[in-house]
């Protein structure tokens, strides 16, 4: 079966992100899509301290959440992270965690399929939408879509239950990612993934 990891990156477990992500979750459920929901936002996680440990333990040098939800993130066949909006930007939790999670983990996530979802109550939505989906298209994960920018508004959850576009937009989501997963899963079975190059590494430290 395949399996979407759900990431909530609001310090609030019964808040306007998580009832965005339940609505996604209906949806997968009827797509015979297994779900994990975890809660990230409120806990202790600090940032990368570009130590590189990693490389060599395969693992962030900081036991905590991070290391816990790696082995999930590894073997789901999606990843979507939800955020509040904070001054324009996802919760710094959030990122830290996200930064983590991406630069220590040495598996593929090579057509793995990713989605961002964000939650505000007026603005800040659509830039907090593009910092997210930077994670997916420097790990050559393809994004799903829907029927607009994923998000939904909300002071409440019982706010957003009332943002009836926002809902459905997070249902039309919820649809097209699992129709991506079986479509990649075929294809993966019949012909591969495609060639994924690596090597090449520009930084000109020489001038040249």
């Amino acid at each position: 079966m395949s399996k979407v990891l759900l990431i909530n990156g609001s310090p609030h477990v019964n808040g306007c992100t998580v009832a965005a992500l339940e609505e996604m979750i209906k949806v997968f459920k009827e797509e015979g899509v297994d779900t994990k929901l975890v809660n990230v936002g409120n806990k202790e996680i600090r940032g990368c301290i570009s130590c590189n440990k990693c490389r060599k333990d395969g693992k962030c040098v900081f036991e905590d959440s991070v290391n816990e939800v790696a082995s999930e993130f590894e073997c789901s066949d999606g990843l979507v992270v939800g955020s509040p909006v904070y001054y324009g930007s996802p919760n710094g939790n959030l990122i830290s965690f996200l930064d983590r999670l991406f630069y220590s983990t040495s598996f593929s996530k090579h057509f793995k399929v990713g989605a961002a979802v964000v939650s505000c109550r007026r603005g800040g939505n659509t830039a907090s939408f593009d910092v997210l989906n930077k994670y997916f298209t420097i790990s050559s994960m393809p994004i799903a879509s829907s029927t607009y920018w994923n998000q939904v508004h909300g002071f409440t959850a019982e706010d957003v239950k009332k943002d009836l576009e926002g809902l459905q937009t997070m249902r039309n989501l919820a649809r097209n990612m699992s129709f991506l997963i079986k479509a990649i899963h075929d294809e993966k079975e019949k012909t591969g993934l495609p060639k994924l190059e690596r090597g090449a590494f520009t930084s000109f430290p020489d001038g040249k």
